[in-house]
């Protein structure tokens, strides 16, 4: 008997230490309706190919002036709030790779880490998105736009910012990954996250932090 209670007890043990990107992720098909609104849209009008194509989270969702503030560039705007960095490489065909684009931007992680994720296994589901990319668009440049720091996740930062460390560091060593820290400077003196780039629910961004996000990205754009 007390055999058998210690080998129960070490198969709990190993299941609850299993890294987390060993566990499975939520269901991804719960963005099926959001996807295929953007298969809609392609119906009526498909982009040309060659184009820049935006996906990842809410923060991407809410970037509603992106185009318009870059009229010149053929921007796709495909991103889905809510989802983490696994829903965007479940949907990959049907979000990027169909555009056959010439750079994918990708802001993704904040929700992963806030549902649990460790840095570590944020790190694993986005070298899952960056092998989609070399396999299916090798020429396409990933940029990965870095987890930012928000006022209601702040407690959250840590993981957020090791994470994005381990993403800058695999970019600096691969072809056609780009990392663009769009972190540091929505940090104030104090070293916090600047209040007037947040709206009230101090998570999602102002037109003052996606102004910023302009900035940071206009000289990284591909023409």
């Amino acid at each position: 008997m007390k055999h058998s209670l210690s080998f129960v007890a070490l198969l709990v043990s190993l299941l609850f230490s299993s890294p987390a990107w060993a566990q499975s992720p939520a269901n991804p098909t719960r963005w099926e309706k959001a996807i295929q609104k953007f298969e809609a849209t392609d119906s009526l009008h498909m982009p040309a190919p060659g184009g820049i194509v935006f996906t990842g989270s809410s923060s991407i969702v809410g970037w509603k002036t992106l185009p318009k503030t870059f009229p010149a560039y053929n921007i796709i705007m495909r991103g889905f709030g809510g989802s983490g960095i696994p829903d965007a490489t479940h949907y990959f065909d049907r979000i990027v790779a169909k555009y056959q684009p010439k750079q994918v931007f990708l802001y993704s992680g904040d929700n992963d880490v806030a549902g649990g994720q460790s840095a570590e296994a944020t790190f694993e589901l986005f070298k899952a998105f960056a092998a989609k990319m070399k396999t299916q668009l090798p020429q396409a440049q990933l940029v990965f736009l870095s987890i930012k720091p928000s006022i209601s996740r702040w407690d959250k930062y840590p993981t957020m910012e090791a994470a994005n460390k381990k993403i800058k560091r695999y970019a600096f060593w691969h072809r056609n990954v780009k990392f663009l820290d769009v972190s540091n400077p929505m940090l104030g003196p104090d070293g916090k996250p600047r209040p007037e780039l947040f709206l009230k629910d101090n998570l999602h961004m102002t037109p003052a932090g996606y102004a910023l996000w302009d900035q940071i990205i206009q000289p990284h754009l591909k023409k």
